[in-house]
């Protein structure tokens, strides 16, 4: 079906208080994000009902419209002929919101900013892995076998897929410098170097390093002897999050320090060395021991609370989840995947996100069954469709947060799906896609358990949904 764009930016415009009320707008996978002079101008009642539009909140200073995959740059194009706007970035709207926002929002805004341009390589080293897990998996398709043993013409094959799955998490930092970098104002190519600094092959891996400390092997931990004066552990980084991520901030600061001080003829020579040999120096010395620590903290403490609870800890996070993800600070949660997966080798919060992406699309299915609305049922259809591949916005704004009851039919599904997936300590090897191809990347013992989960995830929300439109009256919905 076509749509007219222009008469749907048009209308927008209108309802969002008129083209003069928009400061600035951007888009992302699904949302148009916009910077409003004065959010108190917004009709939210007419725009909810423009044609394309799925629903729309307010949250971190900016004002954020649910169209939907592909609609949305197109609806965004429309936006920026009627009104005269500039092109763009998320973070470029973001701060325009910054001094709306409270101090939490801004530091969950920052896990956005840094982890979102990088995803898509996590996402595909995520599958990537998931495939190579699924090839040596014992049992999995041959009795007391893997497919390598028994197609050993196929370990070319594996060793490849290896390479390229492990190349994201074992550069990990130099992704999350680049990013972090950029983020804070400082030199994405510094941010890069400090990166692969961190991951450096002298430095001893995270394997390496548990042994020196166990006295494993005769192994001791190596160190830099600084001038005889003190000494710097030679411990690298890899797959760790935090100790870039502070010391990428640090780097920025040191560096916009510098050039607004140093003349612009020796800046070249002068700036990028100081900022590297001072932010390096601090990195291994001080900002990589204490964030590695911590990190520990924080994992130990998560993995603590669903060992000593692994009921209430997955019914939290299965009720929570969602809410979370209408604020945004659901991006907060792949730094914790990504440190139980350089800890403990695996994650057990992605599995119960995907618990969460599928309850939404079936609670979006049962409205689809149970409505009489032909646009209603369209939007339905294909939010539910979006939500079972990781994607869960139009489902939620378009659909099940209109109607409240598919929403908390959906929270008890993902309560239910992530309790069962807690007690079963199911775990994923890497991030992948958020729905039903979600299996893949989950270690192959947990697969069986982890389908299960996936079928609670889907069933529940949508037999309460389909339950709860009997007993709610509304128009447009079949009642007994």
């Amino acid at each position: 079906m076509s749509h007219d764009y222009s008469l749907i930016a048009s209308e927008l415009l209108q309802s969002l208080g008129g083209a003069e009320n928009v400061e600035q707008a951007a888009h992302c996978v699904t949302r148009l994000r916009i910077a409003l002079k004065d959010p108190g101008l917004v009709d939210s009642a007419t725009l909810n009902q423009i044609d394309l539009v799925k629903g729309s909140f307010f949250t971190g200073g900016l004002y954020q419209v649910v169209i939907g995959p592909g609609e949305v740059e197109k609806v965004y194009a429309a936006l920026r002929e009627q009104t005269g706007l500039a092109a763009a970035t998320i973070a470029d709207v973001k701060q325009k919101g910054a001094d709306k926002a409270n101090a939490m929002q801004r530091l969950v805004r920052v896990f956005s900013d840094v982890f979102m341009p990088i995803l898509p390589a996590l996402i595909i080293a995520g599958l990537l892995m998931g495939v190579n897990n699924l090839l040596g998996a014992k049992g999995m398709f041959i009795a007391d076998k893997t497919l390598l043993d028994a197609y050993p013409s196929l370990d070319g094959v594996w060793s490849l897929i290896n390479l390229m799955a492990n190349t994201s998490f074992v550069f990990l930092p130099a992704l999350v410098g680049w990013s972090a970098a950029k983020r804070f104002g400082g030199s994405e190519i510094l941010g890069i170097v400090l990166g692969l600094m961190l991951v450096h092959p002298d430095l001893l891996n995270a394997w390496n390093y548990g042994k020196a400390v166990a006295g494993l092997d005769g192994q001791s931990l190596p160190y830099f002897d600084i001038l005889g004066v003190f000494q710097i552990e030679k411990v690298g980084y890899q797959g760790q999050i935090l100790p870039i991520l502070m010391a990428a901030y640090v780097m920025s600061v040191i560096e916009k320090w510098l050039r607004a001080r140093v003349p612009n003829a020796i800046q070249l020579l002068v700036v990028p060395i100081t900022t590297i040999v001072i932010t390096g120096v601090l990195a291994l010395a001080i900002i990589g021991p204490v964030t590695r620590h911590l990190g520990i903290l924080i994992t130990e403490g998560v993995v603590l609370l669903f060992d000593l609870a692994p009921v209430l800890g997955g019914m939290i996070f299965g009720l929570l989840y969602a809410p979370l993800v209408i604020t945004g600070m659901h991006h907060m949660f792949l730094a914790v995947d990504l440190q139980l997966i350089a800890n403990h080798g695996g994650t057990f919060i992605w599995p119960m996100i995907v618990m969460s992406n599928l309850a939404q699309g079936s609670a979006a299915l049962g409205v689809f069954y149970m409505s009489r609305n032909v646009r209603e049922r369209s939007m339905a259809s294909t939010s539910a469709v979006s939500a079972y591949f990781g994607i869960t916005e139009p489902a939620m704004f378009g659909i099940n947060l209109r109607y409240k009851f598919p929403f908390y039919a959906a929270l008890i599904g993902s309560a239910l799906g992530s309790i069962f997936l807690s007690l079963n300590k199911v775990q994923a090897s890497a991030i992948g896609v958020g729905g039903l191809p979600g299996f893949i990347s989950i270690i192959p013992q947990y697969i069986p358990m982890f389908v299960i989960g996936m079928l609670v995830a889907i069933v529940v929300p949508f037999v309460l949904t389909c339950a709860l439109s009997l007993k709610i009256i509304r128009p447009g919905y079949r009642v007994a």
